[in-house]
């Protein structure tokens, strides 16, 4: 039996070959926030344990995969390695007519108006999203945030401001929504509300808006990630008519 050779081929990718056939590759993706997801596809157990070895040496640590909830194979490859279960993500569905949200009679709650993406003060924007930054990591930690949501590098918290529609409150900025508009399904990355104005309505009529605008440029479904431990972000979304579609594990080697 021919030994399996581990080259790493590229500053993101290694390859598993075996008699001059690969039989695996890895790669590792830089997340602007700074964490680190590799991935690894293999047919084999024992190829995969050396593959990933080879990577989790070349790398530094913490190191962060996902999973699907249903891959118990997968994951327990991984946990044989050391890594642990970081958090745990669900992936909703969410319609964009009024109709099947139910969001078609909802007012803005009193005082509250929202600007549509692009349209709002780029430097008031990204104070607001820095203030809720600070406000999450004082509390339960950026990390809690979907993998996928990107931070921007120091000093640069919003990487394409236009994709963000914002709500103001007495001529204040204090909530943003940002959408990904793609063909027949964009996605909400993020939306998120100041500290001091949360159970006002602001999430809701941002929700609202985001779905409204997604119907009017014939997009009829929107999809978002949220932390299992976000009972709020859960609760709005599932009243919205969301559907959960999938779940997944963030696992972290340290």
């Amino acid at each position: 039996m021919n030994t399996v050779a581990i080259t790493r081929v590229a500053e993101t990718q290694w390859e598993a070959v075996d008699a001059e056939r690969i039989v695996g590759h890895g790669d590792v993706s830089h997340r602007p926030d700074g964490r680190l997801f590799i991935s690894i596809d293999v047919w084999q157990d024992a190829i995969f344990d050396q593959l990933a070895t080879a990577m989790l040496a070349d790398l530094p640590e913490p190191l962060h995969t996902l999973v699907g909830e249903a891959e118990q194979d997968l994951r327990s490859s991984w946990e044989r390695l050391g890594f642990t279960v970081g958090r745990r993500e669900w992936e909703y569905v969410l319609p964009s007519h009024p109709r099947r949200s139910g969001l078609e009679a909802q007012q803005l709650p009193a005082g509250v108006t929202v600007l549509p993406a692009g349209e709002g003060d780029e430097e008031l924007l990204r104070a607001l999203e820095r203030t809720i930054r600070e406000e999450v990591e004082a509390t339960v930690g950026w990390h809690t945030m979907p993998a996928q949501v990107l931070a921007g590098p120091a000093g640069c918290t919003l990487v394409d401001p236009s994709k963000y529609a914002v709500a103001l409150r007495g001529g204040e900025y204090v909530g943003l929504v940002r959408v990904a508009p793609v063909r027949r399904r964009a996605r909400i990355g993020l939306i998120a509300i100041r500290a001091d104005q949360r159970r006002h309505g602001i999430g809701r009529a941002l929700l609202t808006h985001a779905l409204s605008a997604l119907h009017r440029d014939g997009i009829d479904s929107a999809w978002a990630e949220v932390d299992q431990s976000n009972t709020a972000a859960i609760a709005l979304f599932e009243g919205a008519g969301a559907r959960r579609s999938s779940g997944y594990l963030e696992l972290v080697y340290r």
